[in-house]
């Protein structure tokens, strides 16, 4: 056996991920140690409960609720507890102390990557996190290394399971969204309080993070739109089908460019996609990440965006990174973010749309939606119309399924809003963008 270095590895949590890197690091210790270049010794687990059920087995001895004492002499602290604090201030501690840092917290680094970038730079460490955006699918390493000499225009990633499972059996099963969020729910996929899956604030973290590396700025993660998918019902998903689209929750990412000069614009909501698009096909819990490249042209990561040992893979790659980074010496590469270019608001984008009205059935309807449409500056692409009841007097209620042309966000949110003030629409029933052209 090679008489390997010896690296101190300090691991802050043993939830579901983390019981599984533990375990692997000490399952694999041998292998890990022929990859990395060093033996890989972990020293110990902070926890909050030593005597917490885990998901995998782990030796007593390695349990401790002394985290300043265990993060003390490592030089490799992983961090996987989740949440703002006290995870931020162990990682500044651990970073401090001259260790390189592993995190799959995607909420802190959201809101307080810069701090950390900042203090890893001072000192010549380093902060590790291909675990906080995807899940088991490298994508932090390609946007971060392989992409850095070629210029991104646009990411489109699925990059929450839970709300890919429940669209996905919408769609294909034609179920309505209470019933599959329950599912979700008793299968473990969502949690007792789904909020941050539904309404979108996962994927707007993760959307801030993919962004800063794309474009090479800093993205505060109150600059990022966000939209949830409780809005989106059977008769929503039955037109999106119908149209041969699929809904999906989308984090985009994009570069534009104006009279200004460029800049970039990041947001997530449910957006309708081709079914030919490859992002049409990911099912599940799945995640995906479409990126579109100057140079490289259009390339796609597909894999497994949550799970316990799945993303313990991703970390552990990045421990294996940083083992080797400490062999080889140096300091840090650190992060890209001089690029600073400005953070234009959603209604400054332009898409295409698709609008879906409940409106009075007689004559005339028709011609003052199209108007309305015209003086917003929206362009009718496509128009379907369908009796679908009697209104509240007994006339007859349509619902319009309106597909525009490209149109301006802003434009056609006041557009809409004029609709809905009309008095021939009944119900303004959704507004969904249409990406992947």
């Amino acid at each position: 056996m090679t008489d390997y270095r010896r690296l101190r590895v300090a691991l802050l949590g043993a939830g579901s991920v983390g019981s599984q890197v533990a375990s692997l690091l000490r399952q694999h210790a041998d292998e890990l140690a022929d990859r990395a270049g060093a033996r890989l010794e972990l020293v110990g687990i902070a926890v909050r409960d030593v005597d917490a059920p885990r998901d995998a087995e782990l030796p007593r001895e390695l349990l401790t609720t002394d985290a300043d004492a265990l993060i003390v002499g490592s030089d490799i602290v992983i961090e996987l507890m989740g949440g703002i604090e006290p995870a931020r201030t162990y990682l500044l501690q651990a970073i401090n102390s001259g260790a390189d840092v592993v995190t799959a917290n995607k909420a802190l680094l959201a809101t307080h990557g810069p701090e950390l970038f900042d203090a890893a730079d001072q000192v010549g460490a380093e902060v590790y996190y291909e675990a906080a955006a995807a899940g088991a699918i490298p994508i932090i390493r390609p946007l971060r290394d392989s992409l850095a000499g070629d210029r991104v225009q646009r990411i489109m990633g699925i990059v929450n399971g839970t709300t890919n499972y429940i669209l996905d059996r919408m769609d294909t099963e034609g179920a309505e969204f209470a019933d599959v969020l329950a599912d979700a729910q008793r299968l473990g996929y969502a949690e007792a309080d789904p909020t941050a899956d539904v309404e979108g604030y996962d994927a707007a973290q993760k959307a801030a993070i993919l962004a800063s590396l794309a474009f090479h700025t800093t993205v505060p993660l109150d600059t990022v739109h966000r939209e949830g998918i409780t809005g989106i019902d059977k008769s929503t998903m039955d037109a999106a089908r119908h149209a041969g689209y699929v809904i999906k929750l989308l984090a985009v990412c994009e570069r534009l460019s104006g009279d200004d000069g460029e800049s970039i614009s990041v947001r997530v909501y449910p957006a309708l996609i081709d079914r030919a698009h490859p992002l049409a096909s990911v099912h599940g819990a799945n995640n995906a990440v479409f990126v579109q490249a100057e140079a490289a042209g259009n390339l796609m990561f597909y894999g497994a965006g949550a799970g316990g040992v799945q993303t313990a893979s991703a970390v552990l790659g990045d421990v294996v990174s940083a083992a080797r980074r400490h062999i080889a010496g140096g300091v840090g590469v650190g992060e890209s973010t001089l690029a600073n270019l400005p953070i234009v608001p959603v209604g400054r984008v332009t898409t295409r749309y698709q609008i879906t009205l409940e409106v009075d059935d007689r004559p005339g309807v028709l011609a003052t939606v199209a108007g309305i449409l015209s003086e917003g500056r929206v362009s009718i692409a496509t128009l379907e119309q369908t009796v679908v009841g009697d209104g509240a007097d007994g006339s007859g209620v349509a619902r319009l399924v309106i597909g525009t042309h490209k149109a301006l966000e802003q434009d056609l949110s006041e557009t809409v809003d004029r609709l809905a003030a009309s008095g021939v629409v009944e119900r303004v029933v959704s507004v969904l963008r249409v990406e992947g052209d």
